[in-house]
């Protein structure tokens, strides 16, 4: 069974959460009303994954909040937005979510996607994935049309990026700082023209730049 935090402005929303979670049979680590609120309990809480609800918050403003935090990379987070907009789930993914899904998803699919985040996988409505691609295939260059390698520590960020790793694990294996570590994750998306660290895998791949 797996221990969800979740963030939530409103506290009927978190109440309507953690009853949501318990009928099941997802035990809630605890419920707070923001970001800040919720990294003193991570380690408290020993949760495995966060629920954070951006309903009524703004997209892109719990965003810019996910890319300015210092733990979005290490625990996987499932971010239920409002109305997102073309572009909004590729930013979270880019910020440190591992699932965007919209408001309105059902309660099988929203524990579903807890689930598979805590499992390492990444998740995304269809709707929102139809309108990810649209916005990426209109603003990537074409795979031959990519003339610049990726260096050989790049390569080896890319394939530790494949295999799950956030930013302060791929430091701590290769002996480098997080910010370096974000230096080459940013240099890899442009080389591959990729809007984030989930289709710069899957371009590494057709690339044959990762090995599975």
């Amino acid at each position: 069974m797996i221990r969800v935090l979740v963030i939530a402005a409103s506290p009927l929303a978190r109440a309507g959460f953690e009853d949501l979670l318990q009928k099941r049979k997802v035990r809630t680590a605890g419920s707070v009303a923001s970001m800040e609120a919720a990294q003193a309990l991570l380690e408290e809480t020993q949760a495995e994954v966060v629920l954070l609800d951006a309903s009524g918050e703004g997209v892109k403003r719990i965003v810019e909040e996910l890319a300015e935090s210092s733990w979005a990379w290490e625990i996987p987070l499932v971010l239920l937005g409002g109305e997102l907009e073309p572009g909004d789930a590729s930013a979270a993914l880019r910020a440190g979510a591992r699932a965007v899904l919209p408001s309105e998803v059902l309660p099988e699919q929203l524990v579903a996607a807890l689930e598979a985040a805590a499992a390492g996988l990444v998740v995304m409505h269809p709707a929102e994935l139809d309108r990810a691609l649209a916005v990426t295939r209109s603003s990537r260059p074409p795979l031959a049309d990519l003339i610049e390698p990726l260096s050989a520590r790049e390569r080896e960020v890319l394939q530790m990026v494949a295999a799950g790793s956030g930013n302060k694990e791929i430091a701590a294996k290769l002996g480098i700082s997080e910010h370096t570590v974000k230096f080459h994750v940013a240099s890899i998306l442009g080389k591959l023209g990729a809007e984030s660290r989930t289709e710069a895998v899957a371009l590494g791949i057709r690339r044959g730049l990762v090995m599975l």
